[in-house]
């Protein structure tokens, strides 16, 4: 088990730890909902060190990355970041990550932390251009300062003006007395703020300058389970339950990060299923009576007949009714239809719905 820089400080703080993608994490710490809330209405900060990076240097580094995502990078200008994904060559996903153009011939790749291997050999094996990798994740510590109170809490820590940071822009800036920080206004929770980017030895000097910083505006420290359900009120997938090896990029709701004006890995046979449509979608949906859907839970139409099943759920604290996503067959999957969710033998009625569930 590894542990990120900053765990002595969420054991001292009380934190419940767990094992999570191979490191000891903060599952929580006074409770989701309170943690939930405070992010949604405050500010909070994750710990997420666990996160992979790995960056790419060279004449070629945008030619590997256009190769290996979905998405087209090479609209990418210094300071601009992207969501992306890493297709396999039968249709499923390798990964989601993020990519960031630091200079002109330099890129960071910010990749799930259960699959930072993963991610590196792949990569690797479609790099026959000479392009300069680094895996750097061991050296960098990250964390993500979440909430509408993020910008006015953290301004006295950074001489850049944080309100012009653009969603999904960054900065590499002063931040807390350290230089050369990424300011990434990126996040996994919906409610806006920033992610930062700094090494091991220089994050916990952040962690305290950011706790000074926000005691005024409430802040927290947040934990994973509240993490999930942030991110699941804003619909974001997540690897491993949403998306997978045999999920496609089409069939989860990211066609708008899968560009067909370049080649890529499994280009020609996902534009094949664009063209013929898919056969199955994920969906999100709300429960109609009380329950809550869990991971794996059957997904079943009015007949009893299992029809899906549930990659996410939740009891959302936002809206204080059961959500979750699922994959349906395409004739479930517009909003409104009507499905079934089976907690414990019993068909608890749903229905489709436009994501977000969370709405501002």
């Amino acid at each position: 088990m590894k542990n990120t820089a900053l765990t002595h400080i969420h054991e001292q703080l009380g934190a419940k730890m767990v094992p999570f993608a191979g490191f000891n994490m903060p599952v929580q710490y006074e409770g989701v909902n309170i943690e939930h809330e405070t992010v949604r209405n405050g500010v909070g900060v994750f710990d997420v060190s666990h996160m992979g990076e790995f960056l790419l240097s060279g004449p070629n580094a945008l030619e590997l990355i256009q190769k290996v995502t979905t998405n087209d990078a090479s609209v990418l200008t210094v300071g601009r970041a992207q969501y992306s994904c890493l297709p396999n060559e039968n249709g499923g996903i390798v990964d989601d990550l993020i990519v960031y153009k630091i200079k002109e011939d330099q890129y960071l790749l910010v990749v799930n932390a259960s699959n930072i291997e993963k991610d590196w050999n792949w990569i690797s094996s479609k790099n026959d251009m000479g392009v300069d990798m680094r895996n750097i994740s061991d050296e960098y510590s990250l964390l993500a300062i979440q909430g509408p109170k993020a910008v006015e809490a953290m301004q006295p820590l950074t001489s850049v003006d944080l309100s012009a940071i653009k969603y999904y822009h960054f900065e590499v800036a002063d931040f807390a007395g350290i230089e050369h920080v990424i300011i990434s206004a990126t996040g996994y929770t919906g409610s806006g703020g920033f992610e930062i980017y700094a090494k091991n030895t220089e994050i916990e000097q952040i962690w305290n300058r950011v706790f000074e910083a926000g005691a005024a505006f409430g802040i927290k420290p947040i934990g994973l389970a509240a993490r999930d359900t942030l991110r699941l009120e804003m619909g974001f997938c997540l690897y491993g339950n949403d998306i997978n090896d045999s999920t496609s990029p089409l069939e989860a709701g990211l066609g708008w990060i899968t560009k067909f004006n370049k080649e890529f890995v499994n280009a020609e046979a996902l534009k094949k299923q664009k063209e013929e449509g898919v056969q199955r979608k994920l969906v999100g949906f709300e429960l109609t009576e009380r329950g809550i859907p869990r991971h794996d839970y059957e997904i079943v139409d009015k007949d009893g007949n299992i029809i899906g099943i549930v990659t996410s759920g939740t009891m959302s604290p936002s809206l204080n009714k059961g959500i979750g996503l699922g994959y349906v067959p395409a004739g479930f999957a517009t909003p409104d239809s009507e499905i079934f969710i089976r907690i414990r033998n019993k068909d608890i009625p749903a229905k489709v719905v436009k994501l977000p569930f969370y709405k501002k």
